[in-house]
């Protein structure tokens, strides 16, 4: 079986595009398709149902997903054990984590790692933290930074980085928002919140109505916890963010936290990983690297 096929088939199994998938390996879409259709004829399975708009992969796709990417952990794992210096690894991982976590804690590690394994890339990709956790689940990613949810999905493991409250936010400046927030009791039904479209975050919020029989009003929903600090600096509205994304933002001078008598259950914020995906030993070397990196802060 050609590995070159594997890897092919595997990246399409990813994008679901035959366009997308045949830039980023290189070939023609048709070179593509022969190579799909030749696997499907060895194995006698139909790997992927297509049509003139949609690619979806079959459930032998999925299996066979699995297989080929152990074959490929296997043989990287081999090549490497065969050279002269074994422990001398090349290659790429992804890794996924949020534009905060690129610049505060997680500097450290991929500096340490980069140090210590100078022939693996990163290809590192930023964006929401509340979308991490699927990233990795759907094979997006090869690890993420993640807050840990309240329940972490079976085949994923994850390893602690850092603790960071989480904050209720608010303008730092006059306006209709302090004027609400400065009367007694403060009337949170009528308060206008920026709230994340959803995650961990939104969820322990959307707890804290509950437990207090408030309906929110909501001004908006973003995705990230940057855009809800900017939101909330424009005076537009109260946010909830964790103490780290503060720390580390250009416009925390435009906010301020806000006490409240029952606080939100912080965050524990770490690197995720699917258990299989720790057969590549470059996958394994960051995870190992991660792992060295919280003992010593521990110490």
């Amino acid at each position: 079986m050609d590995l070159r096929a594997l890897r092919q088939f595997i990246h399409l199994s990813q994008t679901l595009h035959y366009g997308k998938t045949s830039e980023a390996m290189h070939v023609s879409p048709s070179t593509l398709s022969r190579s799909i259709a030749r696997l499907e004829d060895e194995l006698g399975a139909t790997l992927f149902e297509r049509d003139n708009r949609t690619v979806v992969l079959t459930q032998a796709g999925r299996q066979f997903r699995e297989f080929a990417e152990a074959t490929l952990a296997h043989w990287q794992d081999l090549k490497h054990r065969l050279k002269n210096n074994p422990v001398e690894l090349t290659g790429q991982i992804r890794l996924y984590c949020s534009v905060t976590a690129t610049y505060s804690f997680m500097s450290d590690l991929l500096t340490i790692f980069r140090r210590e394994f100078p022939n693996i890339e990163v290809i590192l990709e930023t964006g929401d933290a509340a979308q991490a956790i699927q990233k990795v689940m759907d094979d997006e990613a090869d690890l993420a930074v993640a807050p840990l949810p309240d329940q972490l999905p079976n085949p994923l493991l994850f390893k602690s980085l850092v603790h960071t409250p989480l904050e209720f936010i608010v303008p730092n400046s006059d306006g209709p928002v302090d004027a609400l927030l400065t009367q007694a009791p403060v009337p949170w039904g009528q308060v206008p919140f920026v709230m994340a479209e959803f995650g961990l975050a939104r969820k322990r919020l959307d707890q804290w109505f509950r437990s207090q029989s408030i309906k929110p009003n909501i001004y908006a929903q973003v995705a990230g916890h940057e855009a809800i600090v900017a939101m909330v600096g424009l005076g537009l509205g109260v946010g909830v963010v964790p103490r780290l994304v503060i720390e580390n933002s250009p416009l925390k001078d435009k906010i301020r936290v806000l006490d409240v008598e029952r606080p939100l259950q912080p965050f524990d914020v770490g690197i995720c990983v699917l258990n299989r995906r720790l057969q590549d030993p470059l996958v394994n070397a960051f995870w190992k690297t991660a792992q060295a990196l919280h003992q010593e802060a521990s110490q």
